[in-house]
């Protein structure tokens, strides 16, 4: 079918542009969260087994049950449940609802940088996002300890503080995709050092090891107060993906073409990269830094959907929470009954998987 049928197919039809791999690909990602919260929720320091954590996961006491809902997501006092259902309900299942909404903003926030830096190994991390989030996350701890109560926030900041500088940098009569990158891994690298000295000065065992936590990304801990953080701003950048989903494409066509198409390049870049730093921080926010994610799932959709951003983006939203709701499920089983921090398992997941991609592909870095 050619584009100007495509078009006219679509115009014809809002939903023309959901198609059978697009739907395959929700569909499986839905069904691997499914598999891997009913995993997760079985696992813990109280002892239940798996037809009583499963059977709480369903009580009709909270499923049907409106008020329960508002309390959970909203904050409020539960009403009196089961045992099971309390512990499930209120430690296990809100970190399997922290890990739907990191996958899900990282793999959204990963797509957006890919599209406005035309390079698929563009990410949080490479744009310094993330590096400037870690930075926050130490000075946080190590200098102002008094601020602690405020570390997500703060973490946040740090992130877009960090994309700011990389912009200005970048900026010498409009910016390019090229220079983005660079002056993100320049940013980056630097901060890397600021976090690697900073760990000198931290005297206290204990808040290295809640340093190293948020700085290589955790679910551990995570409860209905981080799903009521993360919830309503990834809606947001969610949202503002899926309507920027045209301009993402336009980009890719080139910043003459798109020119030429009567877009402002500097405005609507500028503006994207707002989207996804709001989306990373959001993840950062709840969970740390956590690596690869960004990179790998907007990568593996593209390759199941193609580069229509408005599917790209859709898949992400579901391919992002499946592989983090695995990995989650990988970082406690790994080492049980110890926890490993689930960046680690995006890590040995990312890594490895990134080398064949420079094995396979002849023009790797280009969207």
């Amino acid at each position: 079918m050619s584009d100007a049928h495509r078009t006219e197919s679509q115009s014809a039809n809002p939903l023309g542009w959901i198609d059978g791999s697009l739907v395959s690909l929700c569909l499986a990602s839905i069904l691997v969260v499914f598999i891997g919260g009913l995993v997760q929720v079985s696992l813990g320091a109280f002892s239940m087994s798996l037809a009583e954590a499963w059977q709480a996961v369903f009580d009709p006491a909270v499923v049907s049950n409106p008020s329960v809902w508002v309390s959970l997501l909203l904050g409020g006092a539960l009403p009196d449940l089961a045992k099971q259902t309390l512990v499930v309900w209120t430690i296990r299942v809100p970190r399997v609802f922290v890990a739907i909404l990191v996958g899900a903003n990282l793999a959204v926030s990963g797509a957006i940088f890919q599209a406005i830096t035309r390079n698929e190994l563009a990410s949080p991390f490479i744009l310094g996002v993330s590096s400037g989030a870690g930075l926050a996350i130490l000075l946080t701890l190590v200098v102002f300890s008094g601020l602690s109560a405020f570390l997500p926030i703060l973490a946040a900041l740090g992130g877009a503080t960090a994309f700011a500088i990389v912009y200005a940098i970048a900026w010498k009569n409009g910016t390019s995709p090229v220079r983005l990158v660079l002056a993100g891994v320049v940013v980056g690298t630097v901060f890397q050092s600021l976090q690697t000295g900073l760990f000198f000065f931290a005297d206290d065992l204990g808040v290295v090891q809640s340093a190293l936590a948020w700085t290589t990304g955790s679910l551990t801990g995570t409860d209905w107060e981080q799903v009521r953080t993360a919830l309503p701003w990834s809606i947001l950048a969610i949202f503002l993906a899926l309507a920027g989903s045209r301009q993402l494409n336009v980009l890719l066509l080139g910043e003459q073409t798109a020119r030429s198409l009567g877009m402002s390049i500097e405005k609507v870049r500028f503006a994207l990269a707002g989207v996804a730093v709001l989306a990373a921080a959001a993840s950062i926010a709840v969970a740390g830094i956590v690596g690869f994610v960004g990179l790998v799932v907007p990568h593996l959709v593209r390759n199941i959907v193609g580069s229509d951003y408005k599917r790209l983006i859709l898949g992400c939203v579901f391919a992002g929470p499946a592989l983090m709701v695995v990995a989650d499920v990988g970082a406690r089983l790994l080492l049980s009954p110890s926890q490993l921090p689930v960046g680690v398992v995006t890590g040995l997941v990312g890594g490895p998987y990134f080398l064949y991609l420079m094995r396979k592909q002849q023009q790797l870095g280009e969207v």
